[in-house]
């Protein structure tokens, strides 16, 4: 989807990315982790994103009318706490997944799953330029190369060696 890169604020929760859950997933995206979403946000606008929290109350976009018009980073609070007052009030957007029933919100998970695939569909669908440059393209296939190869380091370091 160019989700390929995701921001983790671990001041209340610490690291939690857990490689048993994650499946490997962290060779093939770029994980930054960050203290406090005042910096976070802070990078993130700095580099032209709009902030979009995702929240279960009235106040948000239905996703279904949701419109991906520029680069956006979407938050996603933690299950009992949801997203933090300052991520809250500092949100250029809030977007929604309709419930029904009892049930006020879904499992982060499942809740991120949605919005990436309807946003992935909508983004292959439009004419908004939101894939990766040949630059970026390269660029990113180096890295996961690197994340994949097991003693990238020495073999870079004998290589480098060989051809002084």
């Amino acid at each position: 989807m160019g989700s390929h890169r995701y921001f983790f604020i671990e001041g209340r929760y610490g690291k939690r990315l857990d490689e048993e859950i994650a499946m490997g997933a962290q060779k093939w995206v770029d994980v930054r982790r960050y203290q406090n979403s005042e910096r976070v946000l802070e990078t993130l606008r700095s580099k032209g994103y709009q902030i979009v929290a995702t929240t279960p109350h009235d106040d948000g976009l239905l996703l279904q009318d949701f419109t991906l018009t520029k680069k956006t980073a979407l938050f996603f609070g933690t299950e009992n706490n949801g997203l933090s007052d300052y991520v809250l009030s500092n949100a250029d957007a809030y977007l929604t997944i309709p419930t029904v029933g009892f049930t006020e919100s879904l499992n982060i998970s499942v809740s991120a799953a949605i919005i990436l695939q309807q946003l992935t569909a909508r983004l292959k669908r439009s004419t908004f330029d939101w894939k990766l440059s040949p630059e970026e393209i390269i660029e990113k296939r180096l890295d996961w190369s690197k994340k994949s190869i097991k003693s990238i380091d020495d073999i870079l370091q004998r290589y480098e060696k060989e051809n002084q």
